[in-house]
């Protein structure tokens, strides 16, 4: 049979917590305990970055309820009753339960000699509201941290790669390339319009003037219609001038003085010089 004391604690406890409350025995009482309500911070409301809004209650992310099991010996209130928690609702680790038990006990040897069910119910709630508000602030921290590197991740994407000097070298070079094939197959098209004999005599001669190959030349460059206007010359042909003929970009030739200076060149090649005096 419990002591005058404890069944007149226990009176005044059913009376605070009616529905919280659950009477084992005149020794044995479990008593369900939350949060305290509500938890700081808890209901602001934040924007994310895709437009969502976060919980406006981000403690209901987080709810946990717990049972406060309490054993009066027959030393109470003397001594410490026996206390026990089992988790009721939420996650709530071992080690979380431990350490708020330590808390318990230690808040009732400072409250011995008196009745300290009420004062151990309130320490319990309050454990618990900080137990919820660091999880709150954690899964904050961890919402802006993510809206952070998604701001990141965008303004990465439309800001593009800078343009370095190493990079617009390289850059240059690659378009340098690119407009020297397109020549070449600006340059072949023209070609297929020429006889093979006189698409050689053109390569010799664009190659011979340039030192390279034909689509290398500038915009100066020999063209079909000015390999054709000479041949045109060679021959003898008198109508030159007739526009029928001529075409745009068209460039003269004297042939005297190419083949002047076609012969200079073999005779060079063959190490044999002549003069004008001979």
């Amino acid at each position: 049979m419990a002591s005058e004391a404890v069944l007149e604690e226990l009176e005044v406890l059913e009376s605070i917590y009616p529905e919280e409350l659950s009477k084992i025995s005149d020794r044995d009482i479990e008593l369900n305990a939350e949060p305290d309500d509500p938890v700081d911070g808890a209901e602001e409301r934040t924007l994310t970055y895709d437009g969502s809004w976060l919980n406006a209650d981000l403690s209901s992310r987080f709810k946990v309820k717990v049972t406060l099991c309490v054993h009066y010996t027959d030393e109470y209130p003397e001594v410490l009753p026996e206390l026990s928690l089992k988790p009721v609702e939420g996650e709530i680790t071992d080690q979380e339960l431990e350490s708020i038990l330590e808390g318990l006990r230690s808040v009732g040897n400072d409250n011995l000699g008196m009745a300290m069910t009420f004062t151990l119910v309130s320490h319990l709630r309050e454990q618990l509201s900080h137990l919820v508000r660091i999880r709150t602030e954690r899964r904050a921290r961890e919402e802006k941290e993510k809206e952070r590197l998604a701001l990141e991740e965008e303004e990465a994407r439309t800001r593009g790669t800078p343009v370095t000097i190493g990079s617009f070298k390289v850059w240059k070079m690659v378009f340098d390339q690119d407009i020297a094939m397109k020549r070449a197959r600006e340059e072949e098209e023209r070609m297929k319009g020429l006889t093979p004999r006189e698409r050689e005599e053109f390569k010799r001669v664009t190659s011979r003037l340039t030192g390279k190959p034909s689509y290398f030349l500038s915009a100066r460059r020999w063209d079909a219609s000015t390999y054709i206007g000479r041949q045109l010359f060679e021959r003898g042909d008198k109508n030159l001038e007739d526009d029928t003929l001529l075409e745009e970009g068209t460039v003269s030739v004297d042939a005297s003085q190419y083949e002047r200076q076609e012969i200079e060149e073999e005779q060079e090649d063959e190490g044999v010089t002549f003069s004008d005096s001979d």
